[in-house]
């Protein structure tokens, strides 16, 4: 036991090794990163192609209440429904997404 004295020394005396994220020192995304999606409302016309593309079932539109139900929680962000958005109404940015205490759904509602 005596030779891992050195060794709690040194860890005892130095800085962490870790990052406290999402507090301190949050790091640039690399390149190709599939961040959050993000909703256009003023752009999208309701067309549906995002929700009939998605692998995950993340996206529901509704014609009658004029609303797009998003979980991000069943996104797997494979950029799909960013490609095939004809009026450009959803993107993806490069943040990375906040931890959450509880599952939630975003509901984004859409003019008229």
């Amino acid at each position: 036991m005596p030779w891992m004295l050195p060794t709690i020394l040194r860890n005892l005396l130095s800085r962490p090794v870790t990052r406290r994220y999402p507090f301190d020192d949050v790091r640039e995304p690399f390149a190709g990163y599939k961040g959050r999606i993000d909703f256009d409302a003023d752009r999208c016309d309701l067309c549906g192609d995002c929700a009939r593309v998605c692998p995950s079932l993340a996206i529901e539109v509704t014609l009658e209440s004029r609303q797009i139900t998003y979980d991000p929680f069943k996104c797997i962000y494979c950029a799909t429904c960013v490609e095939i958005c004809l009026p450009r109404a959803i993107g993806q940015d490069r943040r990375y997404t906040k931890p959450a205490l509880s599952k939630g759904v975003e509901t984004i509602e859409v003019p008229v």
